[in-house]
């Protein structure tokens, strides 16, 4: 019989958390957010508390000490939602509590190395932590009124020595978010959404995303465009805003388009397989 005495200590028995290192992850959203708008497309702090209710689901949103947790604070999210789907695909053990290198999270999100960087993705943790959410959304299948912050905790596992920048951080995501990644309830992003500069371009190809996914076109009015997006401007604004972003085309996989005498806005898919797929299915449809 081996003496235990002489085996160096298990130090990992207990490992509560997963080490975020896939660095080909593609990018991942959850469904819940995409359709429903949870984040603050406003450049300055937002701390109203914001109530949505559409088709039988309802979501509030309630500010933290430093507002609500904007839509370029989600990038850290769907880094998280992308390394934990990956990993469930490569058959790797996974939990709610991520270890992040912040150098990785910043090159996959399109981010600059600088020291604002750094400050910005703590002052993005601290929105996140601080945001709660309370929703009836459907995840695994199940409806629940539920309660809690987008992110439960995080916690700066290690500090540059000669900058105090944060090297490794500890995330744990919320329940609700993590249960959407382990049920596959999210969809791949484009990796030029990072590029996108206005917070409500990245709101309308998250929509357009969820909406028109794999389809060659899908339509909505304008009106229920603006609920859908959470933007906060007035709809003469948001009119003029869209109207922008449809001139600048920069949506990527999508082009909008609108028609003003009813102001039905489209979204058209750009893989021509998607539009040669329901051309095809139309056909089989007038033939039956």
């Amino acid at each position: 019989m081996s003496n235990k005495k002489d085996l160096l200590p298990d130090r990992h028995s207990q490992l509560d958390f997963f080490i975020c290192n896939i660095l080909d992850a593609s990018p991942k959203d959850d469904m819940g957010s995409m359709e429903h708008p949870v984040f603050s497309l406003s450049t300055k702090p937002d701390k109203r508390i914001r109530r949505y209710q559409r088709n039988g689901v309802f979501i509030e949103i309630a500010p933290g000490a430093y507002g609500i947790a904007t839509i370029f604070d989600k990038d850290v999210l769907i880094y998280c939602i992308s390394q934990l789907v990956e990993a469930l695909n490569r058959g790797r053990e996974v939990s709610r509590t991520l270890r992040v290198t912040a150098y990785d999270l910043l090159i996959a999100t399109n981010r600059t190395l600088d020291g604002d960087s750094y400050q910005r993705l703590k002052m993005a943790l601290d929105r996140l932590a601080g945001t709660r959410i309370k929703t009836n959304i459907r995840t695994q299948g199940k409806r629940i009124i539920d309660s809690f912050g987008i992110i439960d905790k995080y916690h700066i596992v290690e500090k540059s020595p000669v900058n105090n920048q944060m090297i490794a951080i500890d995330i744990t995501i919320s329940e609700w978010l993590y249960n959407s990644a382990v049920a596959r309830e999210t969809l791949t992003l484009h990796r030029n959404y990072f590029r996108l500069r206005k917070a409500l371009e990245r709101r309308l190809y998250e929509i357009a995303r969820k909406h028109c996914g794999n389809q060659a076109r899908w339509k909505v009015s304008l009106k229920t465009l603006f609920e859908k997006s959470g933007s906060s401007a007035e709809l003469k604004e948001f009119r003029r805003m869209v109207y922008t972003i449809i001139e600048d085309n920069n949506l990527p996989g999508y082009t909008m388009s609108i028609n003003i005498e009813d102001e039905i806005v489209m979204f058209t898919n750009q893989d021509k397989k998607a539009i040669v797929r329901e051309s095809i299915q139309r056909l089989l449809q007038s033939e039956s």
